[in-house]
């Protein structure tokens, strides 16, 4: 076999484990998220520090607590939650003729997921180019980012109360994914990753990098709640409840998916 020939079966070989990874996946059987081999972790190469965006959890009170046993609605937001904490109310066992109706406001109660996947080409980041046709050996490609990205994701409906869904939602994806989201994902300029493709003579190697995202939809719950008091009793009353069908993207953060490709003369839509 010529040495051409070579060259090409080692670029081939090379490309596979890059190829292997699709598009879009949805979670493996049993829910757990099977990571594409393309997908490399860049958390500590990466020159920009991504600040990380945990999942917002306010213990009930106990009081609080006993309010959530007069309602058959589940209570997840974190806000509404904080403000029942911060409900001192203590009515007298003695004013037993004090009624009270007290309107906390129409609230994001819960949100239920459906479906989760991860589309690991979301947005490309990034692209390296080596023109090697000049060449007479194989020469080595890397990954350089060549200019600082911002990858941002976003609710793909309008719904009321965007920023308690958001929280919501994002609770939901890391649940299911296992990996670190945030609905903003940056690659600093000058991040590099230690991955080497091989272009042989005569060819042009291009190595795209992509931003991860996951696909998150669900359903959210929205309700107008009360506070109900008589005598010395208190009670949540849930009103008007709705549901709406809820969608977003949310970046992956750290996490780079690579694409490499071999041509003999340049693309049209590349540099």
């Amino acid at each position: 076999m010529g040495k051409p020939n070579i060259y090409r079966l080692l670029a081939v070989l090379l490309l596979v484990p890059l190829l292997l990874g699709q598009p879009g996946e949805s979670l493996a059987a049993g829910g757990r998220l099977k990571i594409p081999d393309s997908v490399k972790d860049i958390s500590r190469q990466n020159t920009y520090p991504n600040p990380s965006m945990d999942p917002e959890y306010v213990q009930p009170s106990s009081s609080t607590l006993e309010l959530f046993k007069t309602t058959n609605y589940e209570i997840e937001n974190p806000n509404l939650i904080r403000l029942l904490n911060e409900t001192t109310i203590q009515p007298s066992k003695l004013a037993i003729g004090f009624r009270a109706n007290i309107y906390l406001g129409n609230w994001a109660l819960n949100y239920e997921s459906k479906e989760t996947s991860v589309n690991w080409e979301y947005k490309q980041a990034n692209l390296n180019k080596l023109d090697n046709r000049g060449g007479r050996e194989t020469s080595e490609l890397t990954y350089e980012q060549q200019e600082e990205f911002t990858a941002v994701g976003g609710l793909t409906t309008d719904v009321l109360a965007e920023e308690d869904v958001r929280k919501l939602m994002i609770a939901a994806a890391k649940q299911n994914t296992g990996l670190n989201l945030a609905f903003e994902s940056t690659v600093g300029k000058g991040t590099k990753q230690e991955t080497i493709m091989r272009v042989p003579a005569k060819k042009i190697g291009y190595l795209q990098a992509y931003v991860p995202a996951a696909s998150e939809r669900g359903n959210i719950t929205y309700g107008e709640v009360y506070l109900n008091i008589q005598g010395s009793e208190k009670k949540l009353i849930i009103k008007n409840v709705t549901h709406k069908g809820v969608g977003a993207w949310i970046p992956v953060q750290d996490k780079l998916s690579f694409k490499y490709s071999l041509s003999e003369n340049p693309k049209t839509n590349q540099p």
